[in-house]
């Protein structure tokens, strides 16, 4: 099996793409890794967007994308960007065009950049079961290439570029009868398109693979370069979660997948998808980029010779359970306290846990971490019981608590018998990882390994690690730990989300251990570790919220929709619930959700239980309520613990 997406697993490499031009920024090649975003603004009404386009140009936005859901949107691009000329902006301006041909072809002769969903342009979804014959999926292919082909000549005579963009949520019919709802799927749906584009001789062309679900995005964007490679094609990528969300459950999301494929040197433009101002997502896409300055020059790794990941599927390391550790455990999170200068009650309680003072007990959330690692300090007091306690091995070794585990680097793990009889955590880097601590390790049946790394590549080492461990079918759990320094919160919640995401990605890692020193409270550094393994879909502890950034076609306020949702539905634990500003972005592209708030007219909102609508054309004011007993007659719902 061929399974190479990337230049190369061990060392920094940039993918070398086919350079597109687009106006004044041409894209790939060695070109910078453009930054963009999407205006939220009714694109009829010309000075908005021209006023939001400036202020997310200000904010460093290279290319500007305006929806254009008819020709009348289409033909006033061009107001729009005459007006941005004369206030002297020449960024160029993208046409995000679902459904309507007609106006994809106005828009290419206007603006530097069209896109067109495959699923959505020229195709059919109508949910329909059909087993094709080879010749009926042809002729359907026959129809694609008529309705799809003017367009291409239209890019082509005016130097037009176009952006093939598949999204997971909204493949047609004939694709999902026949390759699934799948990455692969994704994949074959934009190749259908470049193939018709190359017949024509048209190579302007950009690709994007996007998801809510960023582990099916990340298999799709490297599956499309595997695929893309053995047709010796060259296309730039642009990087994308869709549906992301807000806050920091949007940004955690985003990085996990977007981060991911840039560290594999994959990516030539990048769309933060957050359900917030355009300007803002802006500040976050730099902070992943800037990232990859450090990548170029970092320390060798050593070479693979067999690659145990399947890095198109999605399987996750099979490792020994060892307590509360591994097998079919859910990931652990380990608290960092070598830094805390006193271990007392109110910290504890920062962790997710509650102390009731009337019944004397220990109370935990569904976010509350499983172990604290003390260091060197003393075994604290009143703990609660299901907290487990790490300590440095010099210092257990003299008191040997049963309820106290410790901390063991490699050089005292080879030298020494006497550890824990239930659970021993193993610090290890991959230098370290030599083949006598392997050996003891695969028949020690108390041993879990704490990585680290010191590498700028962290992320190349540390996969190292886990397929030296595999390839030596040495199936000790691994705890993923990183350390990091002086950074906001919002800058930690980016790093650690791309570092240990990506390797939740590929079915590797047992927990997560985020060290830090000066880079938020205990308490967020806590909540960013359980909102990677929520991203990451490997321990699900609160709702997920599918919601998209806005855009002119969206029909409600968005922002403060989903903040509304969000206040009455919070505690449904493993819910998904889309919130989606208007049809073309609606039963599509929250494919997976269980619940849905769509926009669907000025005011109106429809109700999805699934992918089906139950409830049509709700008003606004009644929606929410609504969606709430959709959710309690279908069996899902809880009351909120006070």
């Amino acid at each position: 099996m061929n399974k190479k997406y990337c230049n190369n697993l061990t060392k920094y490499s940039r993918r070398e793409s086919r350079i597109v031009s687009i106006g004044k920024f041409p894209l790939g090649g060695h070109h910078p890794i453009r930054v963009q975003s999407m205006t939220t603004t009714d694109t009829m009404n010309t000075v908005a967007t021209v006023e939001q386009s400036i202020r997310m140009i200000n904010a460093g936005c290279e290319y500007v994308r305006v929806t254009t859901p008819s020709i009348n949107e289409a033909r006033n691009l061009e107001n729009i960007k005459n007006e941005l000329v004369k206030r002297g902006y020449e960024t160029p301006l993208v046409a995000d065009v679902h459904y309507t041909p007609k106006a994809a072809e106005i828009a290419a002769t206007i603006v530097e950049k069209v896109r067109i969903n495959p699923g959505n342009f020229a195709d059919k979804k109508k949910l329909e079961s059909v087993d094709y014959s080879d010749s009926e999926y042809e002729t359907e292919i026959d129809r694609i290439n008529e309705r799809f082909t003017p367009l291409v000549h239209i890019c082509k005579e005016n130097g037009t570029a176009m952006r093939i963009g598949t999204n997971h949520g909204s493949l047609s019919d004939r694709i999902l009868n026949r390759f699934g709802d799948t990455p692969l799927g994704m994949v074959e749906s934009a190749l259908e398109f470049i193939r018709i584009c190359e017949s024509h001789n048209y190579h302007d062309i950009v690709l994007s693979m996007k998801s809510s679900n960023p582990i099916v995005m990340v298999q799709a964007y490297r599956l499309l370069v595997n695929k893309m490679d053995a047709e010796n094609m060259n296309y730039p990528l642009h990087l994308g979660v869709t549906e992301a969300g807000d806050g920091s459950a949007g940004r955690i999301k985003s990085a996990l997948g977007i981060g991911t494929l840039l560290e594999d040197g994959l990516g030539d433009t990048i769309r933060v998808s957050l359900t917030e101002e355009p300007e803002i997502e802006i500040p976050v896409v730099n902070k992943l980029i800037r990232r990859l300055q450090s990548k170029v020059k970092h320390d060798s790794i050593e070479e693979i010779s067999v690659n145990p990941i399947n890095p198109f599927e999605h399987n996750k390391r099979f490792t020994n359970k060892i307590d509360n550790i591994g097998g079919s455990n859910t990931p652990v999170v380990i608290a960092d306290f070598n830094l805390v200068d006193e271990i007392n009650a109110s910290i504890i309680q920062e962790l997710g846990y509650s102390y009731d003072s009337e019944i004397h007990e220990w109370k935990q959330s569904d976010i509350a971490c499983d172990f604290i690692d003390i260091g060197k300090k003393s075994v604290p007091s009143k703990l609660p019981p299901n907290l487990g306690v790490i300590q440095a091995y010099s210092v257990w070794k003299e008191n040997k608590v049963n309820n106290v585990f410790p901390f063991i680097d490699p050089k005292q793990y080879l030298e020494n018998t006497e550890f824990h009889p239930r659970l021993n955590f193993i610090y290890m880097t991959l230098p370290k990882l030599t083949k006598e601590v392997v050996n003891k390790l695969k028949s020690d049946s108390t041993a879990v390994i704490i990585s680290d790394t010191y590498n700028d590549h962290g992320i190349a080492e540390q996969r190292r690690l886990f397929m030296k461990l595999m390839n030596a079918i040495c199936n000790t759990p691994v705890i993923i730990g990183r350390a990091y320094a002086d950074l906001s919160v919002e800058t930690l919640q980016l790093h650690s989300a791309t570092d240990m995401g990506a390797l939740f990605v590929d079915g590797l890692g047992d927990g997560v251990y985020i060290a830090s020193e000066n880079c938020g409270s205990v308490k967020s550094i806590n909540e960013i570790a359980f909102g990677i393994l929520q991203a990451s879909r490997t321990r699900i502890t609160k709702t997920d919220y599918i919601s998209c950034p806005s855009c002119g076609r969206t029909l409600f306020d968005l922002q403060s929709t989903t903040a509304k949702i969000k206040e009455v539905t919070s505690h449904l634990k493993g819910l998904k619930i889309g919130v989606m500003g208007c049809i073309v972005n609606g039963p599509g592209e929250m494919a997976d959700a269980n619940y849905g708030y769509v926009g669907t007219g000025s005011g109106l909102i429809s109700l999805y239980k699934g992918q089906k609508m139950v409830q049509k054309n709700l008003s606004e004011n009644d929606a929410v309520e609504s969606l709430i007993e959709l959710i309690k007659e279908n069996g899902d719902w809880s009351e909120p613990v006070c």
